[in-house]
């Protein structure tokens, strides 16, 4: 008896196991962009291992980083589809808002890796220029060709689906009004967290942070391809074997110039920042709430992103106690999702007049 004893928690630790990497993947299948992603890491990860390997033979610089930079590709393809999977977890109480914030991470962290990628080839780059080693280039032309080909794939992949699906989702989301002192029990602007999550696993489409951090890195891949093909060229038929490092040097220059704006964008929304889409539309919403009848001022607006194209805004203002609260909630929000505010919680103070 002792040893069924000992296999039974081994068998459903097993089993639970199992069916988790099972609704994982089932997961992963059922959207285009999730599976998109998987698939590529598979070929990326395969190809990596073979690029190094033959950079190792050929001793090139080339084809060695790019080889790292294909496994940190990797890293970042996977933080992409972990990130992928959990905007589509649905919201609860802890996390009200849904997990759709996990897709601004992924574009974070998917910038470092990149700059790190970019530093690590130039500085090897550098110390290789200055001196320049024998690269046997002769066998470089084949395998960076192939490279080439696993990236073209990946932009095809991407770039196709980025036609085929579909953009930030939060256009169905519901919007309630706060009705200050008048209305104490009524709804800010989740009112339902089933349906927000819902919308929020659409809002990871093509044009969000996790796929512009992903076709970062693949079309970075592709530069590294382009440029070992070019080296091996031109070592080929002018025997310049600084052409190595100088075509790393471009590319590592090309890598960060590339990925600077994604770090940006995820730095402004991490910071709450004013959407930068919203500047000059927000003053003029401001002032056409200003007319509204009994609207006095409009104090302490905030407006964030919450994800890709998903803005986010509060703001309270002040009335006259003769004021109907229904049609200045229900036209001040018109006003702000006009300009594409997707939730809006509005307050009211009545005047002492």
């Amino acid at each position: 008896m002792l040893p069924m004893t000992h296999k039974d928690p081994a068998r459903s630790l097993g089993s639970r196991i199992k069916e988790k990497l099972n609704g994982w993947i089932r997961l992963i299948f059922s959207d285009r962009n999730s599976r998109n992603l998987f698939l590529f890491l598979l070929l990326n990860l395969s190809f990596a291992f073979v690029e190094l390997s033959y950079g190792i033979w050929t001793n090139s610089l080339g084809l060695i980083s790019d080889s790292f930079h294909m496994f940190f590709d990797c890293t970042g393809l996977l933080a992409g589809l972990a990130a992928s999977v959990i905007t589509r977890w649905r919201a609860n109480d802890k996390f009200s808002y849904g997990y759709v914030r996990a897709e601004v991470l992924a574009g974070f962290v998917n910038g470092l890796f990149l700059l790190f990628i970019a530093f690590f080839i130039m500085s090897e780059a550098v110390e290789r220029a200055i001196e320049p080693p024998e690269v046997k280039h002769e066998r470089l032309f084949i395998v960076s060709v192939l490279g080439l080909i696993v990236n073209l794939v990946g932009i095809y992949a991407f770039q196709h689906g980025h036609n085929h699906s579909h953009g930030g989702g939060g256009s169905h989301g519901h919007s309630h009004g706060m009705g200050g002192h008048s209305h104490p029990h009524s709804h800010g602007g989740f009112s339902d967290p089933h349906s927000h999550s819902h919308d929020a696993g659409d809002m990871a489409g093509s044009d969000s942070q996790i796929m512009k951090g992903v076709f970062l890195h693949i079309l970075a891949d592709t530069l590294g391809s382009v440029g070992v093909i070019i080296s091996a060229v031109m070592m080929q038929m002018f025997g310049w074997m600084i052409a190595d490092p100088i075509c790393s040097m471009f590319i590592a220059i090309l890598i960060a110039l590339s990925v600077l704006a994604l770090i940006k964008e995820s730095v402004l929304i991490l910071m709450q920042r004013q959407p930068t889409a919203l500047d000059i539309a927000l003053p003029q919403c401001y002032q056409k709430v200003m007319q509204l009848a009994g609207v006095y001022s409009v104090q302490e607006p905030h407006f964030w992103t919450l994800c890709s194209d998903v803005y986010v805004g509060a703001l309270k203002l002040e009335v006259s106690k003769a004021s109907d609260p229904k049609y200045i909630v229900s036209h001040t929000h018109m006003i702000f999702a006009a300009v594409g505010v997707k939730q809006l919680y509005v307050q009211l103070d009545y005047a002492n007049m």
